[in-house]
């Protein structure tokens, strides 16, 4: 049980993070190094339905947990292209452990809209936070002098037992006048059992199961309104812990589809890997006795993927490019990013993940009936991407009708 903190805060010396002289070129290229390794690790993270202990404490030891994590905090501060170049690099090797990753270090970004002394809380003595998120509201809180106690039952968190903080959203019961009715609030590791109730053909060893809370108290300070005014975030930011870390002042919506934007096309980076690997060593059946790379129809299906990945890659980068180029409008100006440049960014990240798929789809429909074979890798990776593809978050159909009915003056529908 958490107790609560002071609000009078004291003066907070700033967290060295592990290795002050670490630079981006050398986290890309531990991450990868990394990618035989992880391949080797797929098998059993989709068997045991969670990445290894082992392979999480990798990744913690690299430095990767802290890659955009304020420098104040900890963390090296990079900026976005450098965390989405990681991601994809590590999804190159394994696509559920990128998600695990990019998720539960994301999520920096939505603790910095948390009221300071609840970060401070989070981040502790050296740093070390990690910490997966369910927005949907699936459980109730009972307000309470100086909190609320909350309880019920949450899916889908994908790294919970990785983590070491949690972010749950949570209902208010009979909320107090001027308390808003629904609440985001910050856990402890300690706080949350694991139900283990993922099962699914793609994706699976993300361990996104259904986490409990049993009347859990959490103080206010950790808890804020949700969903929160997102567009005027960086208001909220002090500026003593964030004034060297320009991209907590970028627009919500962008960074959130960046996180798996790059995790869905390192993946279609690695099928492409896996695709000509299976080229050069394998010879087409009948009387053809030549490699598959010398036939112009494999020849043609390589190249059109190879543009695909090639394009939805420089669709990811530019889309962070641009991402940057505006948290630091928004940190010079103090004004908020319009919602079209927002939506217009977004949409080309999602953009990105519609051409990674469709490579996937071309390397699997072309790859040979091995490919779909329960323990093919190549399999794997495009069960993987149809799984993430599929996430309501991943529609660029709906993204793009609300991208066109707020230019036009028309208000948005859905969520997208």
């Amino acid at each position: 049980m958490t107790s609560a903190m002071p609000q009078e805060l004291p003066s907070v010396p700033r967290i060295a993070p592990p290795e002050p002289d670490l630079d981006p070129e050398e986290l890309i290229r531990r991450a990868e190094s990394m990618c035989d390794m992880l391949r080797s690790r797929q098998d059993a993270a989709e068997a045991e339905g969670n990445i290894s202990v082992e392979t999480n404490q990798t990744l913690v030891d690299a430095g990767f947990y802290r890659v955009v994590q304020p420098k104040a905090f900890g963390g090296y501060g990079f900026d976005l292209p450098t965390y989405v170049r990681l991601i994809a690099a590590i999804s190159r090797g394994c696509p559920e452990t990128a998600w695990v990753l990019s998720l539960t270090l994301g999520h920096v970004y939505q603790l910095s809209t948390y009221p300071l002394a609840a970060q401070l809380d989070a981040y502790g003595q050296v740093g070390d936070f990690r910490a997966p998120e369910v927005a949907a509201r699936q459980g109730v809180g009972v307000a309470v002098p100086g909190g609320y106690r909350v309880s019920g039952a949450w899916d889908y968190a994908s790294g919970s037992e990785h983590g070491t903080h949690i972010l749950l959203v949570f209902a208010v019961d009979e909320p107090h006048p001027n308390v808003d009715s629904v609440r985001m609030g910050l856990f402890d590791r300690r706080d949350y059992e694991i139900v283990r109730n993922w099962n699914t053909i793609g994706m699976q060893g993300t361990g996104s199961d259904r986490v409990t809370l049993d009347d859990i108290f959490v103080p206010e300070h950790r808890t804020k309104p949700y969903p929160d005014a997102m567009g005027m975030r960086h208001t909220l930011l002090p500026p003593e812990f964030y004034e060297d870390s320009p991209l907590f002042h970028g627009p919500f919506r962008p960074f959130t589809i960046a996180e798996s934007a790059s995790v869905v096309i390192g993946a279609a980076e690695g099928a492409l890997d896996l695709y000509e690997e299976g080229f050069r060593v394998r010879r087409p059946a009948g009387p053809i006795k030549v490699s598959r790379y010398e036939l112009s129809e494999y020849q043609l299906n390589f190249g059109k993927c190879r543009a695909l990945v090639d394009t939805a890659r420089a669709a990811l980068l530019q889309a962070s490019a641009d991402f940057m180029k505006v948290a630091h409008e928004i940190q010079a100006t103090n004004e908020p990013c319009s919602d079209e440049v927002e939506r217009r960014i977004t949409l080309v990240l999602l953009q990105g993940i519609e051409l990674a798929h469709q490579a996937a789809d071309i390397i699997f429909r072309t790859a040979g009936s091995s490919a779909a074979r329960k323990d093919s890798m190549l399999g794997r990776y495009w069960r993987n991407i149809c799984v993430m593809r599929g996430h309501v978050a991943h529609q660029l159909d709906s993204a793009a009708i609300n991208f066109g009915r707020t230019h036009f003056g028309v208000p948005p529908v859905g969520i997208a």
